[in-house]
């Protein structure tokens, strides 16, 4: 598969994130603090909650249901810390964000 385009730079700015269905996957896109924009599965790892319906200070997504929380450069979970987001690669050309879902699985967690 390749890299499907998603939105523009104008479309997430920094400390922004939203959701979006690239070839049939939930990806949340997030622009962390310093602008760096990354893409990870939509929904929560733990009851399958979308990540967008929560909050996002521009460091830590956090999930509405249950407040887990992920950090928003590395998808590593923080609280609880043994989970993680199902990460997507991300490219830049000119203004248009494109990411590649191919190969590429949600996680889930332990309840």
């Amino acid at each position: 598969m390749t890299f499907k385009k998603v939105c523009t730079l104008d479309d997430l700015w920094e400390g922004d994130m939203e959701s979006f269905e690239v070839e049939g996957q939930d990806i949340l896109l997030v622009c962390a603090e310093g602008g760096v924009i990354k893409a990870f599965q939509g929904m929560c790892p733990h009851q399958d909650i979308p990540l967008s319906e929560g909050k996002f200070d521009g460091k830590t997504v956090i999930c509405r249901a249950h407040l887990w929380q992920f950090d928003a450069c590395s998808g590593k979970g923080i609280n609880p810390s043994d989970c993680a987001l199902a990460e997507y690669p991300v490219r830049i050309e000119g203004e248009d964000v494109l990411v590649k879902t191919g190969g590429i699985t949600p996680l889930f967690a332990h309840t």
